[in-house]
């Protein structure tokens, strides 16, 4: 099938201003057009009516944990996972083993993509050579292996001169260096996030300042440098307003929320679930108002998942014991719309800028967008179902989430990729 026609959908596409009830025609795997095409003849018809219709969705935080650590998810079931919850393209992140920090690692990460056949995937190189903070990775040939952003996430890259030449070097492949933002000094032996309940439950706590002056000094250094700085995982009141400030100055410097951060605090770890520990931790309600404030003003410009999948016997240890994360490939559209889209906090449009063609800003890809021409991939959405998060239904390999069995509304129905159309089930 050549041509796709999906017919009468609510067509949102923020990259063009566009919002209208239309057509939108796929051939050849790419998007012809919205609207009447006469010279187009369907192979196939995708009814769309009472479904909105969007530029295939952009998770550009994604553990894949391939190479090393197939135990816990492969590029296979990752990208499975990222179908499944309407994500078409996903950056994924260098803490592998071994690192990705040469050209033939990267390569070796889109060659194992294609071979799974699911959707894009984008890997991002290491800042450092074996992310051991000792000496930059080389970054011309990352970019050549195709890279599309540097990061050591899953930890800070430590040093400021480094993190100075990193963003001389990037900016020259006009490439953005990913923030894990934490002062390490400030964070050993953490639990959860430092404040009045991890000292009524005896856990040591991550303070937010850890967050703030990695936050502060990245945003300098990118002021400098005139180098692009994006922060991971943005978990503080404070780490919003640094944000906010910078890019007022006209900074280079991006931020991105993801769901558990506006969803969850601090209080959920009185059940000492492992599965509310991850990394940054989760906050107080002040935090998740100032994450949700962010969010509407743009200080915060991505949705992204941090998907973190982990083994379950790895999540079943003590909570001190336990490895930070949570998946959320196949949660990340139905969290979203229950908790930004539902109670007024985003408009569809605004939402869906921050996982399509922002995220694809950033990475600086040709993605994220419905413009005739580009890569045909689509995220389908109804809106309005209501269902129940099943997590044994979901195509990940781990089952890591503190949303299973949670109520929530919307949800991804149809995804194509480059003009192959895969269904979505997640129950």
């Amino acid at each position: 099938m050549n041509t796709i026609l999906l017919r009468n959908g609510r067509v949102i596409d923020p990259a063009q201003n566009l919002d209208t009830v239309t057509d939108l025609w796929l051939t050849q795997g790419r998007v012809a057009g919205t609207g009447p095409q006469p010279h187009l003849a369907a192979d196939r018809v995708i009814d769309c009516t009472g479904l909105i219709v969007s530029p295939g969705l952009i998770d550009m935080h994604v553990h894949l944990r391939e190479p090393g650590r197939e135990e816990d998810e492969t590029i296979a079931t990752g990208t499975e996972a990222a179908v499944n919850g309407g994500v078409t393209s996903v950056a994924c992140m260098p803490n592998t083993e071994p690192a990705i920090d040469t050209q033939a690692a990267a390569e070796f990460v889109i060659l194992q993509a294609k071979r799974a056949g699911k959707c894009w995937v984008f890997p991002c190189g290491a800042v450092t050579k074996g992310r051991r903070q000792e000496e930059l990775a080389e970054i011309g040939g990352l970019v050549a292996g195709g890279a599309v952003a540097f990061t050591d996430d899953g930890s800070p890259v430590e040093s400021a001169e480094i993190m100075r030449r990193a963003l001389e070097y990037t900016k020259m492949f006009n490439r953005a260096v990913l923030v894990h933002a934490e002062v390490p000094e400030l964070t050993k032996g953490w639990v959860m996030a430092e404040g009045a309940v991890s000292a009524q439950l005896g856990l040591r706590g991550m303070p937010a300042v850890a967050e703030e002056i990695m936050i502060y000094r990245d945003i300098a250094l990118a002021e400098l440098t005139g180098g692009k700085v994006h922060i991971l995982h943005v978990s503080s009141a404070g780490g919003v307003d640094l944000i906010r400030q910078g890019r007022a100055r006209g900074v280079n410097v991006t931020g991105e929320a993801c769901p558990h951060h506006f969803t969850l605090t601090d209080e959920n770890l009185r059940s000492f679930d492992s599965n509310y520990k991850m990394a940054p931790p989760l906050r107080t309600q002040r935090d998740v108002d100032a994450i949700l404030a962010g969010l509407k003003d743009g200080s915060l410009s991505v949705l992204a998942t941090d998907h973190a999948p982990h083994a379950p016997e790895k999540k079943a240890r003590e909570l001190d014991q336990a490895p930070n994360g949570i998946i959320g490939l196949e949660t990340f559209l139905p969290i979203c719309v229950t908790h930004l889209i539902e109670p007024g906090h985003l408009t569809w449009p605004q939402m869906l800028a921050k996982m399509t063609i922002n995220p694809a800003s950033v990475l600086n890809i040709e993605r994220g967008t419905l413009k005739p021409g580009v890569v045909g991939d689509v995220t389908v959405i109804d809106p309005d179902t209501e269902w129940t998060i099943d997590i044994s239904k979901f195509k990940t390999k781990s089952r890591n989430s503190p949303y299973h069995g949670k109520r929530v509304k919307g949800r991804a129905v149809v995804t194509i990729v480059g003009g192959d159309v895969k269904k979505c089930e997640l129950g």
